[in-house]
């Protein structure tokens, strides 16, 4: 496998041959894994160690995954994703809802969970990472103004608090005011694959933004709906 640099993943997950299994994939592909068996120990652990992305079981010991990531998001953006075997719509909505960046269900391809860490990773670093032409740094459409560089967006004065997934939408569509994207376009965005199944999952993320960016999010000013395409930004006094 390619050599990917030493980001750090944090791997909660309670069944033993998971975590084995998941830890020599990832170390394989380049990465510095740290392995946590329930809630409280993942929890700690994000605490006191460095880690670039989170791998998430739901159904953890004395803290389940979804409350595991509320905890991350109070202090951090990085990329999470969850690896279960909850596979309900419910559960999916809900996961991404309190802002998971990807939803992969149980039983997994091993190379497959490698394939959208390298992805989540590539995307939300060189992001942020400062590499973008300094006229593309600052992005503006009416009130919104995205900020590449800080990986920041404010509405007048007002700062939004988006996920790592919302953030990256948001910049794909505010690129290019105007430019009709295809859920698949924006998918890829994310994720750099999409199939059928994923358009639940954009259209929770653009329920989230819009329920953020907008005055109401039932009559949108800035996130339209193309009917049988996909989703547009345009701002229209």
């Amino acid at each position: 496998m390619e050599t990917t640099g030493k980001y750090r993943i944090l791997v909660a997950e309670d069944d033993e041959d998971i975590r084995s299994l998941l830890r020599l994939y990832l170390e394989n592909a380049g990465y510095e894994v740290i392995l946590a068996a329930d809630g409280w120990e993942a929890r700690e652990l994000f605490r006191k160690e460095r880690a670039d992305l989170a791998l998430l079981d739901i159904m953890l010991p004395k803290l389940d995954g979804y409350r595991l990531l509320e905890e991350i998001r109070k202090t951090s953006n990085i990329p999470v994703l969850f690896l279960t075997a909850k596979d309900q719509d419910y559960d999916r909505i809900l996961g991404l809802n309190l802002g998971a960046d990807a939803y992969l269900t149980k039983p997994f391809n091993p190379l497959e969970v490698v394939a959208h860490i390298n992805s989540q990773l590539r995307r939300f670093y060189q992001l942020g990472g400062g590499k973008q032409e300094k006229q593309l740094q600052i992005l503006t459409v009416g009130e919104l103004r995205l900020d590449l560089g800080q990986m920041k967006v404010t509405k007048g004065k007002m700062p939004i608090d988006l996920t790592p997934t919302e953030f990256k939408i948001l910049s794909r569509l505010m690129q290019s005011p105007g430019r009709v994207y295809t859920k698949a376009q924006l998918y890829d965005s994310i994720n750099g694959s999409y199939s059928e199944s994923d358009d639940k999952t954009m259209m929770v993320h653009i329920s989230n933004l819009r329920d953020k960016i907008e005055t109401d999010g039932k009559n949108p000013e800035y996130i339209k709906t193309v009917r049988g395409i996909g989703y547009k930004i345009e701002y229209k006094k």
